[in-house]
């Protein structure tokens, strides 16, 4: 015979279970504050890390984008956002960095423009629903934001999204989890009005770029 009763022992059981969930917790909270502090050592120059010119991708379609509100995630330093602004957008801009925010409104002054932004942990933000016409996301995959970000958009909104893909291998060594699969966006996106895709490899970078609609009537 057991020396303890059975429902005891199960009790101890899920306790030891919510002392080991408990144990994880100081872990997972010191986590944004580890990438906040990385980001910030990286954006701690004059120089602009990714430079201060939109992506080609985003240049080529601005005039495909619905005019008015903008969101701008992992924002950094500004390139992409910024320049939605010179074109007339209302933008906002998340990121965990405010160091690389702050050197984003100065792009932004720079560029006789005003952009709104905002320092948040994305792993543990909840974007507004229906609230902008445009959603951008640039070199950035985390994947359970695709449907906050579907959520995000106004019917009619569109997202904007680019970012290194498997091929990327070749050339940089690279967290496989943070590539794109081939066609993933397409299939990310599949009840989604594709407005523009493409898979580019030039022999030194690969990555893949979508625009996408969120239907109307949604």
């Amino acid at each position: 015979m057991l020396p303890y009763p059975d429902t005891l022992l199960r009790g101890i059981g899920r306790n030891l279970f919510l002392l080991a969930c408990l144990a994880l917790i100081p872990s997972l909270i010191s986590a944004a504050p580890r990438d906040q502090s990385r980001w910030d050592r990286k954006y701690a120059t004059e120089e602009f890390l990714f430079g201060t010119q939109p992506i080609r991708f985003l240049v080529e379609n601005v005039h495909l984008l619905p005019k008015g509100r903008a969101l701008d995630l992992a924002m950094g330093e500004g390139r992409n956002g910024v320049y939605l602004a010179t074109q007339g957008f209302d933008v906002v801009g998340l990121d965990i960095s405010l160091k690389g925010l702050n050197k984003a409104h100065l792009l932004a002054k720079h560029n006789n423009v005003k952009i709104e932004t905002r320092v948040v942990d994305l792993e543990n933000h909840q974007l507004e629903k229906n609230t902008y016409d445009v959603v951008l996301c640039t070199y950035y995959l985390q994947r359970n934001l695709f449907d906050q970000i579907k959520n995000a958009l106004k019917p009619g909104g569109m997202a904007l999204i680019e970012t290194y893909n498997i091929d990327y291998l070749r050339y940089a060594n690279f967290s496989r989890k943070y590539l794109l699969e081939p066609n993933e966006l397409l299939e990310i996106f599949k009840d989604f009005k594709i407005i523009r895709y493409q898979a580019y490899d030039d022999g030194k970078e690969a990555y893949s770029s979508i625009i996408a609609q969120k239907p109307k009537g949604n």
